[in-house]
């Protein structure tokens, strides 16, 4: 159930588009085709299944204060973390080099098609952000993480996959002149994100149980003088 709550979470009520604003670089410029969008998008989802849950292996067993207490008691007041961002985007620009390659090979159009975006990925703040914010929330186990980077892929995958469907539609609807472009992809952003919004609601839990009643116990007297005390209290009072 946590890893669905989870899950639900990074793609609907924690989107990286439309909840905080990540990743608008490349999410504006290559959301022009839905090809494009579909081949980006794929891109950002493997990245992050990969570098989320490496990036939480390279936080708990060597950035953190004490991670390195594995190695031998010399070791266990060691604090790493300055090292967070560089170790972090190392990950992300290694993979993003992988998922460059792979493209290259198998897929030359697509590969054309993003351009220059591709390899801007490493330097994507979705991606690093993806990682800042399995760091910051605590994620406690790498299942978590993997599921939390998936998620999060998934999510930004929607969105542009959204907005790219969205803009080959309104090519051949009467926008104003002063707001063709840009401008009604961010008012259609802003939209879309206050859907996103109302998940909120469904995706935070249920009531909370029930408190208990405490009930207090009252010993009746034992003996006539312990009901002589207890009258005498009620007319004192």
């Amino acid at each position: 159930m946590e890893y669905i709550e989870l899950f639900l979470k990074s793609i609907f009520i924690d989107n990286m588009v439309f909840a905080t604003f990540l990743g608008m670089c490349s999410y504006l410029a290559v959301s022009k085709k839905v090809t494009t969008a579909v081949g980006l998008g794929a891109a950002v989802i493997f990245v992050l299944a990969i570098t989320v849950p490496l990036n939480w292996l390279l936080d708990q067993y060597l950035l953190q204060p004490g991670a390195l207490k594995w190695l031998g008691a010399d070791y266990a007041d060691y604090d790493l973390s300055f090292l967070s961002f560089i170790m972090f985007i190392a990950t992300i620009a290694t993979m993003v080099q992988l998922v460059e390659i792979v493209v290259e090979k198998f897929s030359p159009s697509l590969y054309n098609s993003l351009g220059i975006f591709l390899p801007l990925i490493a330097v994507n703040c979705a991606i690093l952000g993806g990682s800042l914010f399995m760091q910051s929330r605590e994620i406690p186990t790498l299942g978590l993480a993997t599921v939390y980077g998936i998620g999060s892929g998934i999510g930004w995958f929607l969105a542009i996959l959204a907005i790219a469907a969205i803009r080959e539609k309104i090519r051949y609807s009467n926008v104003p002149p002063a707001l063709r472009g840009l401008g009604i992809t961010f008012i259609i952003t802003g939209l879309m994100a206050i859907g996103f919004m109302s998940f909120g609601g469904m995706l935070t839990g249920g009531d909370e149980a029930p408190k208990e009643e405490k009930t207090v116990k009252v010993e009746e007297p034992k003996n006539n003088t312990d009901k002589e005390l207890a009258n005498n209290t009620k007319v004192n009072e």
